[in-house]
C-alpha cells in the first residue's frame, strides 16, 4: 500500500451508539425511521426512509441521522448478515434508526469522506474482518468492544473523494436504470389495467366516445357491449378461462443433489431460486448447475421467454421473472410458457393481476405456499387472442428495453465490484481506474 495511506481504528474516528427500540404499535406513523432492511440492502441511506415511527424529541436527538453517519447491522441470524452497512449522505430531520443497528458518528474533525466510507464498509476486506471477530451463539452479534478493534484504510481526503466519486457514478447509473425500468414496468401494468381490468376502450364505446390513444385497428378489436359472467360483467365475446388454458406449458423445476459435485460443476446452466424473481427480466442466476445435474434431477431446461413464478413462502409467492436465455429453477418455482397466440407480455400482466388473490390463498395455507394446481386453476378474464396479441406487441419493446437496462446494470455492478477492492487497497490508482471504467463501460 502506498505510503500516503494509513490504517486507523474505528474507535479513533467514530462514536458508537445503538438505535431506537419501540413496540410494534408505535410504527407506521410519526417520523422517519431507518430500518434494518434500509441498512442491510443499501450502500447509502435511501433518499426517503421506508418506515415511520412515533418518536419523541428526546429520542430524535439521541438517535439522529446526519451526513457521514455509518450504520452497521449489529445482530443477525448468520455471520454473513452481520455488520452490513449503509452511510447517510445528508441530514434526515426528525429521523431515528433501528435498535438492531449501530451508529458510527464521525468525531469532530473527522477525516473520512462519507462516499468513501459507504464503499469501504461494504468491501470484502472489511466484511472479512467483521466475520472473523463476530461471536455466534444463537445469533451473531457486534458490540462496541468489537467495533473498537476494527480498522479502516484511509488515503488522503482528496483521494477518498475521487474513489467515492468513481464508484458512486457507477451506482448512480444503476439507480437511474432501475428507475427507468420501474417506469416501463408501470406503463405496461397501467395499459393492462386499462384494457383488461377496467375495460376502458369498451366503456368508451358504450358512451359513444372514441377509445383514447388507440389506433383504429386496435380499437376495432374491442366490443361495444358488456355481458354477465361468473366474474361479473365482462366485454361481450370475452371468456372466463384458467391460467392453464392460456399456457402451452406449466411445470416446475428441481434441485440436483448437492452431495454430487458433478451435478454442480462445471456450472454451465443458469439455475434460479425464487428470491431472484423480481417481476422483470432474469439476466443471470446466482447459481448454475452442470449438464449432468440437469439430466439427473427433476430440473428442466426452459427457453428464453419462459416465465418463472414463485409458489412458496409468502410474501415471495406470486413474484415472477422472465428468462432472457435458456435456464432452469428450483422446485419452488413454476415455469409457464405462454401460448404464442397471446404472447408472453399478456401472460405477465395476468399473473400480476392474479397476485393478490394467490397470495391470499397462500397466507391461508399451513405453510403459506400454493401449488401448481392452484396456479393452473386460477380463473381470469381472457380476451380474444388477437387482442391479447395486440397488447403483447405493444408492450414487447418496453420489455426489451428493460432487458437492455438490466444487462447494462449488471455490467456496471460487476465493474464496481471489480474496482472496489482494488481502489480501496491502493492496488489501482484513481487515474488508472477512470480509464479502465470508461473502456469497460463502453
Amino acid at each position: 500500500m502506498a505510503g500516503e495511506w494509513r490504517t486507523v481504528s474505528l474507535e479513533s474516528l467514530y462514536d458508537f451508539s445503538s438505535g431506537l427500540s419501540k413496540p410494534r404499535e408505535e410504527f407506521g406513523f410519526g417520523h422517519g425511521f431507518l430500518s434494518f432492511k434500509d441498512v442491510f440492502y443499501n450502500y447509502f441511506a435511501p433518499e426517503r426512509l421506508s418506515e415511520l415511527v412515533n418518536s419523541t424529541e428526546k429520542e430524535q436527538r439521541a438517535c439522529s441521522i446526519t451526513r457521514g453517519d455509518v450504520f452497521l447491522t449489529r445482530t443477525s441470524e448468520t455471520m454473513d448478515e452481520l455488520g452490513m452497512s449503509c452511510v447517510a449522505l445528508k441530514d434526515y430531520g426528525g429521523a431515528t434508526f433501528n435498535g438492531f443497528t449501530k451508529r458510527l458518528r464521525p468525531k469532530v474533525g473527522g477525516v473520512v469522506v462519507p462516499e468513501y466510507a459507504g464503499y469501504y464498509f461494504r468491501s470484502p476486506k472489511f466484511r472479512r474482518s467483521v466475520t472473523s471477530m463476530s461471536s455466534l451463539s444463537t445469533r451473531a452479534s457486534l458490540n462496541n468492544e468489537m467495533l473498537a478493534r476494527l480498522t479502516i484504510d484511509l488515503p488522503p481526503v482528496e483521494m477518498q473523494t475521487a474513489i467515492g466519486s468513481i464508484l458512486k457514478a457507477l451506482d448512480d447509473k444503476i439507480e437511474l436504470n432501475r428507475r427507468m425500468n420501474a417506469t416501463l414496468e408501470a406503463m405496461a401494468r397501467a395499459l393492462f389495467q386499462s384494457w383488461f381490468v377496467d375495460f376502458d376502450p369498451v366503456r368508451a364505446k358504450l358512451d359513444d366516445r372514441p377509445p383514447a390513444a388507440l389506433d383504429p385497428a386496435t380499437a376495432a378489436l374491442f366490443p361495444e357491449h358488456l355481458e354477465d359472467s361468473k366474474l361479473g360483467q365482462i366485454p361481450r365475446g370475452w371468456e372466463v378461462k384458467t391460467i392453464e388454458n392460456l399456457c402451452d406449458v406449466i411445470t416446475s423445476g428441481g434441485t440436483p443433489a448437492r452431495m454430487h459435485k458433478a451435478y454442480w460443476e462445471p456450472a454451465t446452466v443458469p439455475w434460479f431460486k425464487t428470491g431472484e424473481l423480481m417481476d422483470g427480466p432474469l439476466i443471470d442466476a446466482e447459481e448454475r448447475i452442470s449438464e449432468e445435474g440437469l439430466a439427473n434431477s427433476s430440473c428442466k431446461l426452459w427457453p428464453a421467454g419462459t416465465i418463472l413464478f414463485a409458489l412458496y413462502a409468502s410474501p415471495t409467492v406470486g413474484r415472477f421473472g422472465v428468462l432472457t436465455k435458456p435456464g432452469t429453477a428450483n422446485q419452488a418455482a413454476a415455469a409457464l410458457i405462454a401460448k404464442p397466440a397471446n404472447g408472453m407480455p399478456f401472460l405477465m400482466g395476468l399473473l400480476y393481476e392474479a397476485r393478490a388473490e394467490l397470495q391470499r390463498v397462500a397466507v391461508g395455507a399451513a405453510q403459506q405456499n400454493i401449488n401448481q394446481g392452484v396456479l393452473k386453476s386460477h380463473v381470469v378474464v381472457a380476451p380474444p387472442p388477437a387482442l391479447a396479441r395486440a397488447y403483447s406487441d405493444t408492450v414487447a419493446p418496453w420489455f426489451e428495453q428493460r432487458t437492455k437496462l438490466a444487462e447494462q446494470s449488471r455490467t456496471l455492478a460487476t465493474l464496481r465490484d471489480t474496482l472496489l477492492p482494488k481502489l480501496l487497497s491502493g492496488e489501482l490508482r484513481v487515474a488508472d481506474s477512470q480509464s479502465f471504467a470508461a473502456s469497460d463501460a463502453s
